[in-house]
């Protein structure tokens, strides 16, 4: 029997891999970094788009080949080309391969929302997955694989032209194929990951107008928050006007949920924390507010979404008072969950939010990740278990990746500026 020193020791190593900032945890989130990079090879088509990954890695050739998902993926392999992944420059190439070859509309100009099993295309033009574009075209330009520059200078020019309001300071949401009509519908989510691209572009280019768009977004999305309780509404009419009951009758849409998501508004917290580390000129009045509005987020979404129902996890949605609404548990949200529990925690020195990302790195490695097969689980029931009625398979490594570098790097640069100078 072993003593009970050998045993605490045993004990107290096992905990410091979830103690932030401690050398067992930088070696733990390597090791799981290092597996969810391994777990991705498969992910080209012959064109390049990105097939739909199953439970063990192996392409699901069946699905529509998405653009954002090829985009995630462009920027998980730059992430890894920067720290050395062996291979990851061929799989940056074939992705940019597919953006600029068969998810490029080469009529209307944009992207194709996805190239389907046929070889046809799902034509309508989405806010979402011109986003990830510019994300996807800035962290390959730093790279500097080639076509990179020219991509991400295409994608700026679409996306100003057709996404970007500049009367309202924020994005419209979808167009069809030829840009001749506009969905009336505006989104939360599709403005959250602009802002998260126009801080890359900004940090890649040097142009600072990127900066300054996010930072109009962020202006609305905050004024919102603050007099909805902290919970951010993400859906509204075309004259940006709630819709509260979007989605009522479908309230686990994968990209609209009805109701708040707690989720984004841990996601939104981060981000704005970023924002305000790195506009240039802002007053420390202003960063200070900011940051308190990022921790005013994230408590909302933590208090309203993390063991809500009696069992560890983050449920997907609550209604406005905060009662959940759909109680699965989405890797996702564990993900930016780890991101910005470590954000904070750096920025603002409490204690608080480095215990809540030793809380969230335990529940995920004993629940989400997936020991066997690699990659995470990206969905689980209210008892955590392993479902896929929304998000069957493993589509990408996106989320999972930068959870597992983030907490790693500077908090005020976007994840591949901060890997490469680092």
């Amino acid at each position: 029997m072993a003593d009970n020193s050998s045993v605490e020791a045993s004990t107290a190593a096992s905990q410091s891999q979830y103690t932030l900032d401690t050398a067992e945890n930088k070696a733990w989130l390597t090791a799981q970094r290092d597996s969810l990079m391994n777990f991705g090879h498969a992910f080209p088509s012959p064109g390049g788009g990105s097939y739909w990954l199953g439970d063990d890695g192996t392409p699901w050739k069946d699905r529509n080949r998405e653009t954002w998902i090829t985009c995630r993926m462009v920027h998980v392999y730059s992430l890894a080309a920067f720290v050395g992944h062996p291979g990851a420059e061929e799989l940056v190439d074939a992705g940019l391969r597919g953006l600029r070859g068969e998810l490029h509309d080469d009529v209307n100009g944009g992207w194709y929302a996805a190239v389907t099993p046929d070889g046809g295309h799902i034509g309508t033009k989405q806010c979402y997955a011109h986003a990830f574009v510019m994300l996807a075209a800035s962290s390959a330009t730093l790279l500097g694989r080639p076509g990179a520059a020219e991509l991400l200078a295409d994608a700026q020019d679409v996306y100003l032209k057709r996404f970007w309001d500049d009367e309202a300071g924020l994005a419209v949401d979808t167009w069809n194929e030829d840009f001749t009509e506009l969905d009336p519908y505006r989104g939360i989510n599709a403005n959250m990951h602009s802002v998260e691209a126009f801080l890359a572009v900004a940090d890649v280019t040097g142009d600072e107008t990127w900066r300054e768009r996010a930072g109009r977004i962020i202006d609305h999305v905050t004024g919102w928050a603050e007099g909805n309780d902290w919970r951010i509404p993400e859906h509204f009419r075309s004259d940006w006007s709630m819709d509260l009951e979007c989605n009522a009758g479908k309230p686990d849409d994968q990209f609209k949920p009805y109701g708040a998501t707690p989720g984004h508004g841990i996601e939104w917290a981060r981000l704005i924390t970023q924002y305000a580390l790195s506009a240039p000129g802002l007053a420390e009045s202003r960063k200070s507010q900011l940051i308190d509005i990022a921790e005013h987020l994230f408590h909302r979404a933590v208090a309203d979404g993390w063991d809500a129902d009696g069992a560890p996890g983050i449920v997907y949605t609550t209604d406005w008072n905060g009662k959940p609404v759909v109680h699965d548990r989405m890797h996702w949200t564990l993900a930016e969950a780890i991101n910005t529990s470590s954000t904070l925690a750096h920025v603002t020195g409490n204690s608080e939010y480095a215990d809540w990302y030793a809380t969230f790195l335990r529940y995920g490695d004993e629940y989400v990740i997936d020991h066997v097969n690699g990659s995470w689980f990206h969905q689980l029931d209210r008892n955590n278990h392993v479902i896929g009625t929304v998000w069957p398979g493993k589509s990408d490594l996106y989320h999972a990746t930068q959870s597992m570098m983030i907490p790693l790097y500077d908090p005020s640069l976007s994840i591949a500026v901060a890997v490469k100078r680092a």
